[in-house]
């Protein structure tokens, strides 16, 4: 037989939004920095005249794009960190095309996940593209030799192109298989959203540009993968650039590669690109055939084969646009060494070498979040997690309040919860669970720091409720633990551990 009595409690619900539910939009205008006449030929004659110390004074400190047409171009604004929600005027491909038309040489460091693809547009750059060498140390810990696979850069890039709105060149490799595969590759970069895509002439495994092992297809085979890409992109009705390199430089001979080159261009590639070109005569030669398509460099960091020249030299050679493989991912291994150094030694970082929390916060688009966040607040009636965390309260005494206000938040979901006085098994036995229902759950949590982050109350029979309000309780047997608990008098401590967080979880039954 069953006694009850009822009660009603209003549950608060928590909803979380996702990252994922959120997109970035894009800008379309180039961004560039424009001169007059007058004082770009002063710091092109003074260049290609004076010191190295007097060149690098001379360079511009924010351009991101350099030459020396007189015609001003706009600057676009920098996308919110969180919730840009600007229209989506024209697609990538077609904003990276009209990179490839504006006058100068242009700039475009490579990124490996979000965060430094948001850190390269923030900075005031027009483009970025995806270094594989980058992905593979940053995803994998693994060096750029073949070993990540087609699923894993296509993932990677899809989360970078998301997460900015400048247009993004990606690394195809070598397309991962044969022409079929280039054709696949192709069309799936173009719906991760990618305004370009490099593809390039080595057999599998492939090797990174500037190291040993280095071998490509043959002449038939290489320009099959070219035409395979067009092919792919007339299909899926797009006009994402194809960007065709080739690595015969260093695998068969310089003039093999201005050969292949060559055929790119008659095959229809827009951009042109020889890896490991190793003099500045090369460079020239290279920018010399198929004057109509653009050419490409590639400026490794910390000691490649190819010089390293300036952007203002690079223009002169001949260039259209010039990438930065590693500056990002070797500036972050540098300093994440240099961190874990101080730290090994007892310290923290120092605090002129990293940013303060309120800066990575800005940075991430908290702030910006917080904002949006305001849109889609919800009614007075419902506490939020933030304070049931800091204020300690008894589910009971809200029950009654709750009830109360029934008529003014009909709304709000609506949890009957039966409390029986005694409850008898089938065998006409008094169950050791009965007693629990006047009992009371005390859920503690405190942070690693010590500081309470949740002391909450409730009915020791309600155990549906408490995996709502510390999800990491959930797959505990509290039932358990409460029948044994049953007939003892007084608290008892039933569970304490710490989360995967470091916080101490405890609950104990009063």
């Amino acid at each position: 037989m069953l006694k009850a009595s009822a009660a009603v409690i209003k549950i608060p619900t928590f909803s979380i939004p996702t990252l994922s539910s959120f997109h970035r939009q894009a800008h379309s205008t180039p961004l560039s920095s424009s001169s007059s006449s007058s004082s770009s030929s002063l710091i092109v004659s003074n260049f290609k005249s004076g010191s190295p110390f007097q060149r690098l004074l001379l360079l511009p400190k924010m351009s991101t794009s350099f030459h020396s047409s007189t015609e001003p171009r706009p600057i676009p604004p920098l996308s919110a960190a969180y919730g840009d929600k600007t229209p989506l005027p024209e697609a990538p491909a077609k904003v990276l095309r009209r990179i490839l038309d504006s006058p100068g040489v242009h700039q475009g460091p490579a990124c490996f996940d979000a965060l430094s693809a948001q850190l390269v547009e923030r900075a005031g750059f027009q483009y970025c593209f995806t270094s594989g060498f980058s992905i593979s140390a940053a995803r994998l810990g693994m060096p750029d030799v073949g070993l990540i696979s087609y699923g894993e850069m296509l993932d990677q890039g899809r989360q970078i192109t998301q997460a900015v709105s400048i247009p993004v060149i990606g690394d195809g490799d070598n397309g991962y298989g044969n022409a079929m595969n280039v054709k696949r590759t192709v069309k799936d970069f173009i719906r991760a959203g990618f305004a370009g895509i490099i593809l390039e002439d080595q057999v599998s495994p492939k090797a990174c540009g500037h190291t040993r092992g280095r071998k490509v297809v043959s002449r038939e085979e290489a320009v099959m993968r070219i035409k395979a890409a067009i092919d792919a992109r007339k299909e899926t009705g797009s006009d994402i650039v194809i960007v065709a390199r080739t690595d015969s430089r260093q695998a068969v001979s310089f003039d093999e590669s201005l050969w292949r080159s060559r055929a790119f261009a008659s095959a229809g590639a827009d951009v042109l690109f020889i890896d490991a070109l190793s003099s500045r005569e090369e460079m020239k030669a290279f920018c010399e055939i198929a004057p109509s398509v653009p050419k490409m460099a590639n400026m490794l960091e910390g000691g490649g084969k190819t010089p390293i020249l300036n952007p203002i030299e690079l223009e002169d050679v001949g260039y259209k646009i010039v990438v930065y493989p590693l500056s990002l991912i070797g500036v972050s291994i540098r300093a994440m060494q240099d961190a874990l150094r101080a730290i090994k030694g007892g310290r923290i970082p120092s605090p002129g070498s990293m940013p303060t929390f309120e800066e990575i916060k800005e940075t991430l688009g908290f702030n910006s979040y917080y904002e949006e966040e305001k849109r889609y607040a919800t009614s007075k009636g419902q506490v939020s997690w933030q304070r049931a965390s800091s204020n300690t309260y008894s589910i009971q005494q809200r029950a009654q309040d709750a009830s109360q206000q029934r008529g003014q938040n009909s709304q709000d979901p609506v949890v009957e919860v039966i409390t029986p006085d005694a409850y008898y098994g089938p065998d006409g036995s008094k169950v050791p669970f009965a007693g629990i229902w006047s009992r009371t759950l005390r859920i503690k949590i405190t942070g690693r720091d010590g500081i309470d982050k949740l002391d909450v109350r409730i009915p020791a029979g309600f155990l549906e409720g408490i995996t709502n309000i510390v999800p990491a309780l959930g797959g505990v047997n509290i039932k358990e633990l409460l029948d044994d608990a049953a007939e003892e008098l007084g608290g008892k401590l039933l569970i304490d551990f710490n989360d995967a967080m470091g916080d101490r979880i405890q609950v104990f039954l009063e």
